[in-house]
């Protein structure tokens, strides 16, 4: 299937991680020039290598979210190389875990810099240019916590289900300009963030971390985690003309591991 991304300008965040180099390296694969975001410098020009070794188009854009005035900059950086901004994928990291109570305010503060405020700016800053173009596409991963919560991770359920809401209002404000504006929630994706996950917990259940994976595994119906190929290929369908009437939606990737309908 042609996903119509010959070309191209996208940017991915986080994309230095499991699942944001996943969608890089997916993204090149279908033809589009790809900006790799991340605050780990090292971690993104080693997958720009891998892309351009692979002959895809691609360039290291290493930034902090929490840097808004630098990210402007940065975008700028983009469109010089590549082109304006046409897939924007937000995908940024989380915070500690934490219980949603007896929390420090200035934690909840700087996780709201980073985690939304980041996104907005960013995407308010790529936005008119999409509009103009008439077209354009907006894909935001956060978290099945914005599903189910996730107990221990009272900060990231919150602030997550905070960009839902935002996506969603979006998505109606900018459909009539053929841009779609859609969440990703990751299931249990074998990525360093859910080992760390399962790690804490069992630090704080004095457990050993096999155990927790396993009672974790037995808890997803597909009987694994998932692999992050898997996650980046809704991501690049929800990134491709071949979804167009796709919008305003939340999408599971997660085996069937969230229980609810």
């Amino acid at each position: 299937m042609d996903l119509g991304l010959n070309n191209k300008v996208a940017l991915v965040l986080g994309a230095g991680g499991g699942l944001g180099s996943a969608i890089a390296l997916t993204l090149s694969k279908e033809g589009a020039r790809v900006a790799l975001a991340d605050i780990d410098a090292a971690a993104v020009e080693r997958v720009v290598a891998e892309i351009v070794a692979a002959g895809g188009k691609a360039m290291a854009v290493p930034f902090d979210l929490a840097d808004r005035a630098a990210m402007a900059a940065r975008v700028t950086e983009i469109e010089a190389r590549f082109g304006p901004v046409d897939v924007l994928v937000n995908n940024t990291g989380g915070p500690p875990p934490t219980p949603a109570a007896g929390q420090d305010p200035a934690l909840w503060s700087k996780s709201f810099d980073q985690m939304v405020l980041s996104v907005i700016a960013l995407t308010d800053r790529v936005l008119p240019g999409m509009r103009s173009r008439k077209w354009g596409r907006i894909v935001t991963s956060t978290s099945s916590g914005v599903v189910a919560p996730i107990p221990n991770l009272g900060i990231s359920n919150a602030l997550r289900l905070t960009l839902v809401g935002w996506s969603k209002t979006l998505a109606r404000e900018v459909g009539s300009d053929n841009i779609t504006a859609n969440i990703v929630l990751p299931g249990r994706i074998a990525t360093k963030r859910i080992t760390f996950l399962d790690e804490q917990k069992a630090k704080r259940e004095n457990r050993s971390v096999e155990q927790v994976s396993a009672e974790s595994t037995a808890s997803i119906p597909a009987g694994r985690y998932g692999d992050p190929q898997e996650y980046a290929d809704v991501v690049a369908f929800l990134a491709s003309t071949r979804a167009s009437y796709v919008n305003g939606s939340v999408i599971r990737v997660d085996g069937g591991y969230i229980a609810s309908i």
